[in-house]
């Protein structure tokens, strides 16, 4: 294998920290100024050695031909009623951004209301949300650029389709909540930023505020409604059903929240300057998620002493936690994921069993179960529905469905099986020829985890299969079945397994499972993705040769701390993993205040010792060292404005690791880093990038483990 010649990269020894008496050394701290010219200088030189690596493989042409073949075909949301009108996302196949249509019914002829294709000509210029006024008459609507989480907010109205002139800047993790006169909109912005504000920055945000803007007029003119008092605090507004309030959800740790509400009926000469609010909730011991209000009484979906999530009804004339009243209880198995109010009267509750969704009907009045909705093993990953409107559609996916539409009229009695509304296809493909199956191996502990397997129905379990394994385990979120072109190409085009494990960390089995993989328990998650190559390893699925293992965000994490040298002193060196990608990963666990604050909360790393010094035992940037053989081969892929994961993580990382190993005559495995300009973290990355590095992944994949592209 060619050896490859890594840049030099400037160390200053002198750069240190000390925390809690431990002494951390920085020596790349430069590489934190994205917009100094050694550092773009380095991320070229890098990008110099990645990109003929990629772009040089045999098979490239192939591969894109493939993969863009597969993705053409026409995508759909399910329709949403707002107002007299029904709106719904469409992409032909190829389009960079799927477009927002307008129809007055179901079955009548519909139009491009917004193409946020006409945004920007290369595509990175997104929409990123959708809010309407109470009667449908204005569309507020967010746009980020370059994939950054920076966002502006624009209103439209619908008659004419006409953009009013103001925009919202300094917008992050927020949305408009409307109130139900129709003139303006609740709003969380950050004070305006020194200097540049457009995702390539690594400061903390800090900050917050909750606004109200009257659409029509300058954002100049908006009036600061809530300022909390820890600038920390990120912010949910929500405006209740019947309008007359607004619940007001302040987290701090990625997880967690407290509930504030301020009663609008009081207002007599409308919104002038800073509500009234009233705290229900003032502790950070639990998540509170608004679900519907009648009157006073306000129902959420918490983890409040109930590790799979319930509903409880809190009267906020009468709050006291005593007094709150259980809706629905917690299941003893099944994970309660989402909520919604329908018709009045009614609850869609979807819950994760066994990785795999399933929908009831509730009653929103005393909770009891009306029906069960029947789902085929797979996801729902989207609930259109709201409380004014009797019909409710759902998306249901999995590894090789790309999608059906269901809608369901829940005013009538009894309430029906759901209809198929539409079928999405993709031309030229066949499912059958795919398996998708669940499986469950044991930890290093005893622990038994679940994991799911896509391959070509015919499969022979000889142990020379090339495998990829997926993984995240954090932040309380689910892995549930995704279809996805990229790893069915894998599976058919390279004789292929795909496996995604669902590693503790994760919320497949609600807050016990997420706290099993987290602060000093964050070592299960590690050990539940090693036993998942292992599993596979014995099952003759694959050997160490030809398994490969991906994480993107926290499970860049996953992916650093599975191939730090304590892994290859296992005493099997076939449970080894020998190709790895990450996206976007988080690899520098340990950083300065001023990078990331709530998820150095989350993981508790500057607050308490003991927690640091477990997170020094896995940061990946910290455990690099001279293994007894080489490195796996390894990608990492960050983008020039990703805000949220600062491509700081990934730059340092490769830099220390190429210094530790560019000598060593062992390592022949490519140690690389491909850094994307004008892309963020993922969201609202265009078709044409996406397809670019699907590519690059395969390719790496296929050089990394010299595969075979079989037509």
């Amino acid at each position: 294998m060619k050896k490859f010649q890594y840049p030099e990269a400037r160390r200053d020894e002198t750069i240190k920290e000390t925390f809690f008496g431990i002494e951390v050394a920085d020596p790349y701290r430069w590489l934190e100024d994205p917009d100094s010219e050694e550092t773009k200088n380095f991320v070229d030189a890098q990008n110099s050695i990645s990109e003929p690596y990629l772009k040089g493989c045999p098979a490239r042409d192939k591969i894109k031909a493939r993969l863009t073949q597969m993705l053409d075909y026409p995508k759909y949301s399910p329709p949403e009623k707002e107002g007299n009108h029904y709106f719904y996302f469409k992409n032909t196949g190829l389009q960079n951004h799927s477009v927002l249509y307008m129809q007055d019914s179901l079955d009548g002829p519909s139009k491009v209301f917004l193409d946020p294709n006409t945004f920007s000509s290369d595509g990175t210029v997104a929409l990123t949300s959708t809010s309407f006024s109470e009667d449908g008459s204005i569309m507020g609507y967010t746009v980020s650029k370059s994939g950054s989480d920076w966002c502006t907010i624009h209103f439209r109205r619908v008659d004419t389709g006409e953009d009013y002139p103001e925009e919202l800047k300094f917008v992050k993790f927020g949305h408009a909540a409307w109130t139900h006169d129709n003139l303006g909109v609740f709003y969380t912005r950050f004070p305006e930023v020194e200097g540049k504000s457009d995702g390539s920055e690594t400061s903390q945000n800090r900050n917050q505020k909750i606004y109200y803007h009257k659409v029509g007029t300058p954002q100049s003119e908006d009036i600061l409604v809530v300022e909390l008092d820890d600038p920390e605090y990120i912010y949910t507004v929500c405006v209740s059903d019947c309008g007359r309030g607004v619940v007001i959800l302040p987290s701090k740790f990625c997880h967690n929240n407290l509930v504030y509400f301020s009663d609008l009926s009081t207002l007599k000469d409308g919104i002038k300057g800073k509500l009234d609010v009233t705290c229900i909730v003032d502790k950070f011991e639990a998540d509170y998620e608004f679900v519907a209000n009648t009157g006073s009484k306000f129902v959420f979906r918490t983890n409040k002493n109930a590790h799979n999530y319930k509903l409880v009804v809190i009267d906020f004339e009468n709050h006291s936690e005593e007094n709150w009243v259980t809706l629905v209880p917690e299941h003893p198995t099944d994970v309660l994921e989402q909520a919604v109010s329908v018709a009045q009267d009614k609850l869609v509750l979807c819950y994760i069993r066994d990785v795999k969704n399933t929908l009831d009907i509730h009653s929103l009045v005393d909770g009891s179960l009306i029906r069960k909705i029947p789902v085929p093993i797979g996801t729902v990953s989207s609930i259109s529905g709201s409380k004014k409107h009797s019909e409710v559609f759902y998306t249901f996916i999995s590894f090789t469905s790309p999608g059906t539409i269901y809608r369901c009229d829940l005013s009538q009695s009894p309430i029906p099986d759901p209809e198929v509304f539409r079928q999405i296809t993709i031309p030229g493909y066949d499912p059958s020829m795919f398996e998708e199956k669940q499986v469950f191996y044991l930890s290093k502990d005893g622990t038994r985890i679940p994991m799911f397997l896509v391959h070509k129905k015919v499969l022979e379990q000889n142990g020379k299969n090339p495998c990829l394994v997926y993984g995240y385990g954090g932040f309380n979120i689910s892995l549930l079945p995704m279809f996805s072109t990229i790893r069915l190409v894998f599976v058919q085009y390279f004789n292929a397994v795909f496996a995604s494990a669902n590693i503790r960390g994760g919320g497949e089995y609600g807050e016990k499972w997420h706290d099993g993989g987290r602060l000093l328990n964050k070592q299960n998650s590690f050990d539940d993705f090693i036993a998942a190559g292992e599993y596979l390893i014995a099952e003759k699925y694959t050997n160490k040769s030809c398994l490969a293992i991906q994480g993107a965000s926290n499970g860049g994490l996953l992916i650093g701390a599975s191939v730090k040298p304590p892994y290859w002193l296992l005493e099997d060196p076939e449970y080894i993993y020998t190709v790895c990608v990450s996206d976007c990963g988080r690899w520098a666990v340990i950083l300065p205040s001023k990078f990331c604050y709530n998820n150095l909360v989350y993981f508790s790393v500057l607050f308490q010792e003991e927690h640091f010094k477990n997170v020094l035992k896995y940061s990946p940037l910290h455990n690099i060292r001279v293994p007894e053989d080489q490195y796996p081969a390894l990608l990492l892929l960050t983008a020039s404005h990703d805000d949220r994961v600062v491509p700081l993580h990934s730059l340092k990382y490769i830099a220390q690791l190429q210094h530790v190993m560019r000598d060593n005559p062992k390592q022949e495995n490519p140690l690389l880093i491909q850094v994307e300009t004008k892309a963020g973290h993922g969201a609202g990355k265009p078709t044409n990038k996406r397809i670019e590095e699907q590519v690059d992944i395969l390719c790496f994949l296929m050089n990394s483990m010299n595969l075979k592209f079989i037509e």
